[in-house]
């Protein structure tokens, strides 16, 4: 539960670092740079402190396949149009009874009474926190690119908790047992496949419209912008893909997939003062009765385990 906790913290300081370096760079780009980097930190950690191939690699680089490189991606394409609240409110609620139900049907991890309450105390708490009816406006268009995104993302979230659980299971029954962070690395593996053919993509089409030449002020707007956006990639990088992502390894570990993402759920609560502040959003009365509930709903399902 702690390591589900501290998850959620690190997810919050991710999501609004995440948000500013996907409105300068945008969704494919930032995204792209953060898992690069985390990839570098990953790997410098996993063969200096922890087991480097150790385990099963293969389960949990197909759970970076689809969680990261597919979760994560359609993530970034939601964050600049509906912003960190509501982004994370849509993936995160969608992801835990998602994972919930893979878990169930494939694995056959049952989640008692209490618990689905409990979960569902969680996410009912976080959706009256985050109720949109504050003053930013967001197109018709921008709210159903944001939606589908969100929903694929959730998708791929929930498929990679699965996976990881997975992983843990087959790793645990060959004698092994790798620490969160090499865990963290072999996952990276596969998930920077996805976002770096994007990158690839993107920058060949840009390549074909504008020509290969750029002249010396189209070059130093990119390093003024560089300049702007690099702390921003870097924090991201760090609390999310590095930092965020080993404790939610350790997280799984030891705890069903649904329990883990319903806590992880609670992200946006944690986002609402930093938003307030960054992101100049208001806060409501209803904001803060929903984290209340919410947060009920955590010790509640501490208490039931």
């Amino acid at each position: 539960m702690l390591a589900a906790l501290l998850t959620t913290l690190l997810f919050a300081t991710s999501a609004i670092c995440g948000y500013r370096s996907s409105k300068q760079l945008g969704g494919l780009e930032a995204n792209f740079w953060r898992i690069t980097l985390a990839t570098i930190f990953l790997t410098v950690w996993a063969f200096t402190f922890g087991t480097g191939f150790e385990g099963a690699p293969v389960w949990f680089m197909l759970s970076g396949l689809l969680g990261i490189g597919l979760g994560d991606t359609a993530y970034f394409q939601a964050l600049p149009r509906l912003g960190s609240r509501r982004t994370v409110l849509l993936t995160q609620c969608l992801t835990a009874p998602f994972a919930a139900f893979i878990e169930w049907a494939w694995l056959g991890t049952k989640l008692n009474l209490p618990e689905i309450l409990c979960i569902g105390v969680i996410l009912g708490g976080v959706a009256i926190a985050l109720k949109p009816d504050d003053h930013v406006k967001i197109s018709a268009r921008d709210w159903k690119i944001g939606l589908f995104a969100s929903t694929l993302g959730a998708i791929g979230a929930a498929f990679g908790a699965v996976l990881i659980r997975k992983a843990f299971a087959v790793a645990d029954a060959g004698g092994f047992h790798p620490d969160a962070g090499t865990t963290g690395y072999q996952r990276v593996l596969g998930g920077i496949l996805i976002p770096t053919i994007g990158v690839l993509v993107l920058k060949w089409k840009s390549a074909h419209a504008h020509g290969p030449a750029f002249s010396g002020d189209t070059l130093l707007i990119s390093k003024n912008k560089w300049a702007r956006v690099w702390p921003w990639v870097f924090a991201n990088a760090l609390a999310g893909q590095t930092l965020g992502v080993t404790c939610m390894q350790w997280a799984l570990h030891t705890t069903q997939a649904g329990i883990v993402t319903a806590i992880i759920a609670t992200t946006p609560i944690f986002l609402l003062p930093l938003t307030r502040i960054i992101e100049k959003e208001k806060i409501h009365l209803h904001s803060l009765i929903g984290a209340l509930i919410a947060v009920g709903g955590v010790i509640g399902l501490t208490f039931f385990r």
